[in-house]
């Protein structure tokens, strides 16, 4: 049995939101996709970018990651300061890579890379 890979944000032990992985298979078996979703009155606080920091954190260390990805609508700058937050970078803007309410729209690709452990001698 694999370790959980979805959860619920909660707060004061009530769910606000959902955070989760897809792990990838394969040549690409070391990254996972990653996505998370807060209900509006809680957003700007924060916990969302706790959230992702925790499950980052847990991902690597129960699955033996070295890359987690996330795919937001590149208009939604907050999802994208998310991101930022919890160390993941901006590598790539996708033209026309989705589509949302019937219109075809762009994403960004973020990426959260382990460092490489430095080589050890002999």
């Amino acid at each position: 049995m694999q370790p959980e890979s979805n959860f619920a944000i909660s707060l004061d032990f009530a769910a606000i939101g959902g955070i989760g992985f897809h792990l990838q298979s394969d040549v690409d078996r070391v990254s996972a996709e990653i996505g998370y979703w807060l209900g509006e009155p809680f957003w700007g606080r924060g916990i969302a970018a706790e959230a992702l920091s925790a499950v980052t954190r847990y991902a690597i260390d129960e699955h033996g990651l070295t890359r987690l990805f996330a795919l937001p609508f590149a208009y939604n700058a907050a999802s994208c300061r998310v991101l930022e937050k919890a160390g993941y970078v901006l590598e790539a803007r996708l033209r026309r890579s989705a589509i949302k309410n019937g219109a075809i729209v762009d994403q960004f690709q973020y990426a959260y890379v382990v460092p490489e452990s430095p080589k050890q001698p002999g």
